[in-house]
């Protein structure tokens, strides 16, 4: 009989030790706005152990590839999205570097174009080594006390001019607390 339950523990601890991060209760789901509120999609973050992985669906978009990253507040109540303010970066760098081809960046809020089809609408799946949704050593807190925003921009971002990459106007955000 004790064997049994023996068994039956190392099973359970086998199981609980494969469960995902995101299933452990740290998730977000905030909605992406156009110009005037405008509902446009939305954005998931989930917390893994070695970052956050987003997940982005939108519409409304003018074809083609567009810049996205991650802004320091959670704020989209402004036109122009000016507000969300720059990217986030590391809290050591005294200037904020742009571009994730760029040997020397430190917004750690660069994150890879998003492309919308024809149709307008876009999806893409990406993951951010560089923050996390809580407290995480090395990492910038996203849900810290002003939060933060997804941005996506109008032109694409070419990952390494300053300090946006050439990505144009702000036409989407996401407040993410």
């Amino acid at each position: 009989m004790m064997i049994r339950y023996r068994s039956l523990a190392v099973s359970l601890a086998g199981i609980l030790m494969v469960t995902p991060a995101h299933s452990q209760g740290v998730s977000v789901h905030a909605d992406i706005l156009g110009e005037g509120g405008k509902g446009l999609g939305s954005v998931s973050l989930n917390r893994a152990p070695r970052g956050v992985l987003l997940r982005v669906q939108v519409s409304g978009l003018a074809p083609g590839w567009h810049g996205m990253h991650i802004h320091s507040v959670a704020t989209c109540a402004d036109q122009g999205f000016k507000a969300s303010g720059g990217h986030v970066h590391a809290v050591s760098a005294a200037t904020s570097v742009h571009g994730l081809l760029n040997a020397n960046e430190t917004d750690l809020g660069d994150l890879p174009n998003i492309y919308a089809g024809a149709d307008g609408n876009a999806a893409a799946e990406v993951f951010d080594p560089n923050v996390s949704l809580g407290e995480a050593p090395g990492r910038t807190n996203l849900l810290d006390a002003d939060g933060s925003a997804l941005i996506i921009h109008a032109s694409p971002d070419d990952h390494v001019s300053q300090p946006i990459g050439g990505a144009g106007a702000r036409i989407a955000c996401a407040a993410i607390k």
